[in-house]
């Protein structure tokens, strides 16, 4: 299944970019609402508990870090919610196409297995795990793969009806 689009987006990255500025791993995912609400918090949190002069002493070689946790925690936080709304859009497109989940491997080793969902939703019924794009999947012009939330082809600009 060679589809990024199709697998859902990477926790991983998602976490490590929301580490490099509050809200980036939202942005990642497509989250713009909450991505920018996560920055918010971040700017009202150091306006409110974070005294002006901490960053700056901090900065100079002084300085208490501990002044600076409040900016840890909603940073963390962040952090986290991108991560778990990243492991999320994985299972679900993941369901969506019949591939199995970390989950299903959990059950099958435990002997709850359930069969594995087809793209129809119904066990064995209607396409198959691992097929190639469909014409829809890729761009008219350029022919490489698209994603499904956007009306552009993200490689040539295309516009798409």
């Amino acid at each position: 299944m060679g589809s990024r689009s199709r697998r859902g987006k990477r926790p991983w990255l998602a976490a490590l970019l929301g580490t490099l500025a509050t809200g980036l791993g939202h942005f990642y995912l497509r989250r713009w609402r909450r991505g920018l609400g996560w920055f918010l918090a971040a700017v009202v949190t150091s306006l409110a508990f974070v005294p002006a002069d901490a960053a700056q002493a901090l900065l100079s070689g002084g300085g208490d870090p501990s002044a600076l946790f409040p900016m840890f925690v909603v940073g963390v936080a962040s952090v986290a919610d991108a991560y778990v709304l990243a492991r999320a859009s994985q299972r679900e497109a993941r369901s969506r196409t019949g591939e199995p989940t970390p989950d299903d491997a959990a059950d099958a080793e435990s002997g709850d297995a359930r069969p594995a969902a087809t793209p129809s939703g119904m066990p064995g019924v209607g396409g198959t795990v691992g097929e190639e794009p469909t014409d829809e999947d890729t761009c008219p012009n350029c022919g490489k793969e698209l994603d499904p939330d956007l009306d552009f082809c993200p490689w040539c600009t295309t516009r798409l009806d």
